[in-house]
């Protein structure tokens, strides 16, 4: 399985799903983790644009996030919008909004089983 995770600076957890630099994928095999990769964000809305493009309406697609991370059961950030929440609830991708602030302590929690999520911590932008 992979968990892709928000992260500017490979250690914590971006605040913003998709305004993140990038996304630490971690292969978790026989309950560890196996391998990491990093994967700059060139595919959000966000990233393109340099942040909040919400001026322009909410038509963005997220179909190139979505399909960038489509090898993922699950992804962890400290917030996210609900539009993007939903549709990687869609595509069957698990959206985990945690309180905890560094990748290293939510794989850990993630693979001993208590990871929190907070779903109503996201954002109506």
């Amino acid at each position: 399985m992979k968990i892709g995770i928000a992260s500017d600076d490979y250690v914590n957890i971006a605040q913003h799903f998709g305004r993140t630099r990038g996304f630490i994928i971690s292969e978790i095999k026989d309950g560890v983790i196996a391998e990491n990769e990093y994967r700059e964000n060139t595919f959000s809305q966000h990233a393109k644009t340099g942040g909040d493009d919400h001026s322009q309406g909410h038509g963005h697609s997220h179909a190139a996030i979505l399909k960038a991370l489509s090898d993922c059961e699950v992804v962890i950030s400290r917030g996210m919008g609900r539009r993007i929440y939903d549709d990687l609830c869609g595509a069957n991708i698990q959206a985990v909004i945690t309180t905890i602030p560094t990748v290293d302590a939510a794989l850990q929690a993630f693979l001993n089983g208590n990871l929190d999520n907070n779903p109503e911590k996201g954002c109506e932008h």
